[in-house]
C-alpha cells in the first residue's frame, strides 16, 4: 500500500525530530557521522516502504521512535541510533545481516543481529527459546546497547499497545512485567521502568489505573500548596549556604501507588508518601560529593526531624545498578512524612539515564575499578557460559539475577558483597564460591552460630561453616533467592539424580531377575503408583538413593493394580507438570488404561473444561484470564494479578485464551478462598468466629489454623464461598467481632 501525502509528512516530521535530538545530544559532530545516520534512515525507509503497523501508521515511524528514545531518553550514541533505525530490517525484509555488515560495519551488523535474535525469544518453542535468549544475553555481556535498544523498542510497542487485541495485550504486558521491567531496573533506566509498569497496568487493569490517575489529578492543587510550604524553609537555608541546586517534587507512579495499596491493603487516601522532594545540586571540586550531600542532608534535618529507620545511604555503597543518592524521610508540617532525596547532577544523570550515563562518567573518570554493573555483567557472562538447564529453568534463573540489591554483608576479613533482600546464608556461601556452598552446614552470623538457611541482613558479618561430607539439599531450592545458588544446587542435584537413576535401574533389574521378570513398561506401570512415583526416572532415583527398599517387590508383582493405576493416572492428568513416559500406554492385557480414553471420558461434549488455578484461587467477581493447558486442553482460570499467570503469559503467550473469561451466574457452585486473621486473644474468640461462619452464614470451612502467642492470635481459614461479594460481606462481619484486629483475603499471587 502506497503512503499518502499525510503519511509522508508524518514520516518527515518524525525524522526531523530525530535530527534535532541528535544535534542537541551532540552525537553527530562530523559530516560523515550525519551521513552514517542518514544512510540508515534511507535504507530503513526503503525497506519498510508501504508497510503499516496495526495502528495504521507507516511502519518506518516505529524505528524512528525507537531511535528517538535511545538518544533522547537514554543518551545513547550514533551507532545505537543507526542500530535502532535498522533493528527490524533483517527480521521483516529481504536484507540480511551480511548486507548490513557490507553497507555499514560489522559492529552495526552484530547489534542488528542481536536485536533480530531477541525478537524471536518469546515466539519460539521452549527449547529454542532458551538458546535464542542465551545468545542475546551473551550479546548483552559484550555490548549492553543491544538490550537497551530492545528495551526502547519494547517501550514504544507498549506506548502503542492500544491497537492490539486483548489476548495480545495480556501476552505483551506479561512479557514486559516478567522480563523487561526488571531488566530496565537492573540497567538503571528508572524512568523507563516506571513508564513500562504504568503502561502494563493501564492495559491490564484500566479501571484501577483510571481511578488512581483521577485521584492524583484531583489532589494536585492541595498537594502543590503543601509542597511549596514544605520547600520554603529548605530553599532559604540552601540559598544562605550558597548551594547551586534545583528542587522539585516527583509524584509516585500510578503503578507504584497501586502496588502499595494492594501490598498494605489501604485505600488511596492512606498512601502518605504520594510524592518525594528531590534536591539535585552542582557539586564543587572540593570537598567530596559525598560530604556535600551530607551537608545538604544536615540542612534539611535541622528544619525537619528525620525518621531514623528510613535513612538510605546509597552514596557510601551505591546500588549495583549504579544508583547513587541519599534518601531520608522527615516529618513535615501537619504531621506528614515526606521523603527527601539528595543527588549531585552526575548522580541524577545516572539515575535517570542508567547504564549509558554510568558508562559515560566511568570513562571520564581516572578510576577504572570494577563497580556493581561490571560485576553483574561478569556474573551474567559466567552464568551463561556454564548454563545447561532446561529452557524454563534458564529463564527463571536469569530473572533471579535481575533482583533489586538491598543487602550488603561482609566476610570475616571485611570484604563486602551485595545480595538481594531476603537472601540467606546459603546464597552468601555460593556467592563466595560454589564449593563452599556445596559443603555448607551452618554459618556464624555476627559471631553467633545460625542455620545455613537463616536470612541475612545488611551489615551482617558472615562466616560459612563447611564439612567435607556435606552436600546440597533439595529443600534449599525453596529458600535461595540468587540465580548463582539456584543453578549450583540444581546442577549438583541433577548429577546426583542421574547417578541414582543409573544405579536404581541396575538394582531394579537385578531384583526382578531373581523372580525371572524382565524390566518392561508393564512392570513399571505396576510399580510407579505402588511406590507413589510419577515417572520411571523418579522410581529409579528413589531406588538408587535407598528411599525405596524393594522389600515387597514380589508381592507387588502379583497384585492386580488396575484400580490403583487408573486413580494414579487420573491424579496426574489435571494440570500436572509430569508427563507419563512413552511406554505408559503399552497394553496391560485386561489391566490396560489409555490416557486418551481417560481424558475423553472427562470431556464435556466438545465444550472446554474450566479449572480454577490453585495458585491464586479465583472466585466469581475476580478479574480473570484463561490459559489453555497444551497437554489436557483444559482452560486454567487465573486471577489477572496472579504471578504464575504473568510467567505463563510471558513464556507461552500463544496459550492465552483470546476471549475474555466471564463468570456464569447460572450455577450454584462454591469456590475455595483463604482468609488471614489476627487479633487480641480472649476466651471464646475462635468460637465466635466459627459460629459466625458456619451458623450465621452457612459457609463450609475446609481448614482452620490458629496460633496464639503473647496475647495475640493469628491464623488462616480456608472456606467455600459463592462469589467475591459474599466473601466481602463475611469479612466485614468478621471485623465486627470483638478482638479481631485484622482480616483479609489471601491473594495467593
Amino acid at each position: 500500500m502506497e503512503y499518502t501525502q499525510q503519511d509522508e509528512l508524518l514520516i518527515n516530521e518524525k525524522w526531523q525530530e530525530l535530527v534535532e535530538a541528535c544535534r542537541k545530544a551532540k552525537i553527530c559532530r562530523r559530516e560523515d557521522d550525519w551521513d552514517f545516520v542518514k544512510r540508515a534512515y534511507s535504507l530503513a525507509k526503503e525497506a519498510h516502504k508501504g508497510v503499516r503497523r496495526r495502528s495504521g501508521e507507516p511502519y518506518i515511524v516505529h524505528p524512528i521512535e525507537v531511535a528517538l528514545i535511545a538518544v533522547r531518553e537514554i543518551g545513547l550514541g550514533k551507532k545505537s541510533v543507526v542500530a535502532a533505525l535498522l533493528h527490524d530490517v533483517v527480521e521483516d525484509t529481504e536484507y540480511t545481516v551480511e548486507d548490513i555488515s557490507r553497507i555499514f560495519s560489522p559492529k552495526i551488523a552484530s547489534m542488528v543481529d542481536g536485536l533480530t535474535k531477541m525478537s524471536g525469544v518469546f515466539n519460539a518453542d521452549s527449547s529454542a527459546q532458551a538458546e535464542y535468549f542465551r545468545k542475546v544475553l551473551l550479546t548483552l555481556s559484550d555490548d549492553v546497547r543491544v538490550i537497551i535498544i530492545k528495551i526502547a523498542d519494547r517501550l514504544h510497542n507498549m506506548r502503542t499497545l492500544g491497537a492490539m487485541p486483548h489476548n495480545k495485550q495480556i501476552k505483551i504486558t506479561s512479557e514486559t512485567i516478567y522480563l523487561f521491567v526488571p531488566l530496565a531496573y537492573r540497567l538503571g533506566l528508572h524512568a523507563i521502568k516506571s513508564e513500562l509498569e504504568d503502561l502494563c497496568m493501564k492495559y491490564r487493569f484500566p479501571e484501577e489505573y483510571a481511578e488512581i490517575k483521577r485521584k492524583i489529578d484531583e489532589t494536585e492543587p492541595e498537594r502543590q500548596a503543601y509542597i511549596e510550604r514544605f520547600m520554603a524553609p529548605i530553599i532559604d537555608v540552601l540559598d544562605r549556604n550558597n548551594f547551586q541546586y534545583e528542587m522539585t517534587a516527583r509524584v509516585k507512579s500510578v503503578y507504584s501507588i497501586w502496588n502499595k495499596m494492594r501490598r498494605k491493603e489501604i485505600p488511596f487516601e492512606e498512601v502518605y508518601d504520594l510524592f518525594a522532594i528531590r534536591i539535585v545540586f552542582k557539586a564543587l571540586p572540593f570537598p567530596s560529593e559525598k560530604t556535600q550531600c551530607w551537608q545538604i542532608y544536615s540542612c534539611v534535618t535541622d528544619i525537619y526531624t528525620p525518621k531514623p529507620d528510613r535513612l538510605r545511604d546509597w552514596i557510601s555503597i551505591p546500588k549495583s545498578n549504579g544508583y547513587e543518592a541519599l534518601h531520608s524521610t522527615v516529618m513535615g508540617p501537619d504531621g506528614i512524612w515526606v521523603e527527601v532525596q539528595v543527588r549531585t547532577e552526575r548522580m541524577d544523570d545516572i539515575a535517570e539515564r542508567g547504564f549509558a550515563a554510568h558508562w559515560k562518567y566511568k570513562h571520564a573518570s581516572i578510576s577504572q575499578e570494577e563497580d556493581g554493573l561490571d560485576k553483574w555483567l561478569k556474573k551474567v557472562r559466567d552464568a551463561l557460559s556454564g548454563s545447561s538447564e532446561s529452557a524454563l529453568e534458564f529463564l527463571d534463573n536469569f530473572k533471579l539475577s535481575l533482583y533489586k540489591t538491598d543487602v550488603v554483608v561482609f566476610t570475616p576479613k571485611g570484604e563486602s558483597h551485595s545480595l538481594p533482600y531476603g537472601a540467606t546464608a546459603i546464597d552468601f556461601a555460593y556467592e563466595i564460591h560454589t564449593n563452599i556452598g556445596n559443603h555448607a552446614i551452618g554459618a556464624k552470623i555476627n559471631h553467633k552460630i545460625e542455620s545455613i538457611t537463616a536470612e541475612i541482613k545488611s551489615g551482617d558479618q558472615i562466616e560459612i561453616i563447611t564439612a567435607e561430607n556435606a552436600k546440597p539439599k533439595a529443600e534449599w531450592l525453596d529458600v535461595v533467592v540468587t540465580s548463582k545458588a539456584r543453578q549450583a544446587i540444581q546442577s549438583y542435584l541433577k548429577r546426583e539424580r542421574d547417578n541414582n537413576i543409573e544405579y536404581g535401574m541396575q538394582l531394579l533389574t537385578e531384583r526382578l531377575a531373581q523372580f525371572n521378570v524382565p524390566l518392561s513398561g508393564r512392570v513399571l506401570r505396576k510399580l510407579m503408583p505402588a511406590y507413589d512415583c510419577r515417572n520411571k526416572d523418579e522410581l529409579y532415583s528413589k531406588i538408587g538413593a535407598g528411599i525405596i527398599k524393594l522389600d515387597n517387590l514380589d508381592k507387588l508383582l502379583k497384585e492386580n493394580s488396575t484400580r490403583k493405576i487408573l486413580k494414579f493416572w487420573k491424579l496426574l492428568l489435571p494440570g500436572s507438570s509430569s508427563e507419563p513416559q512413552e511406554d505408559a500406554d503399552i497394553d496391560l492385557d485386561d489391566e490396560a488404561v489409555s490416557l486418551d480414553d481417560t481424558a475423553a471420558a472427562e470431556d464435556n461434549d466438545g465444550e472446554p473444561e474450566f479449572v480454577m488455578a490453585e495458585c491464586c484461587e479465583p472466585i466469581p467477581g475476580d478479574n480473570v484470564v484463561g490459559y489453555r493447558d497444551p497437554q489436557t486442553g483444559r482452560i486454567i482460570v487465573h486471577k489477572s494479578t496472579c504471578d504464575t499467570l504473568i510467567k505463563l503469559a510471558a513464556q507461552f503467550g500463544q496459550n492465552i485464551v483470546k476471549e475474555q473469561i466471564k463468570w456464569s451466574q447460572q450455577k450454584a457452585v462454591s469456590y475455595l478462598a483463604s482468609v488471614e486473621i489476627r487479633g487480641i486473644d480472649r476466651t471464646g474468640v475462635i468460637l465466635d468466629l466459627t459460629k459466625l461462619i458456619t451458623a450465621d452464614f452457612s459457609i463450609n470451612m475446609r481448614a482452620i489454623s490458629v496460633q496464639s502467642h503473647d496475647g495475640i492470635f493469628e491464623g488462616t481459614i480456608s472456606l467455600y464461598v459463592k462469589d467475591i461479594d459474599s466473601l466481602n460481606v463475611l469479612l466485614d462481619n468478621i471485623r465486627a467481632i470483638k478482638g479481631i484486629e485484622h482480616v483479609r483475603r489471601l491473594l495467593n499471587t
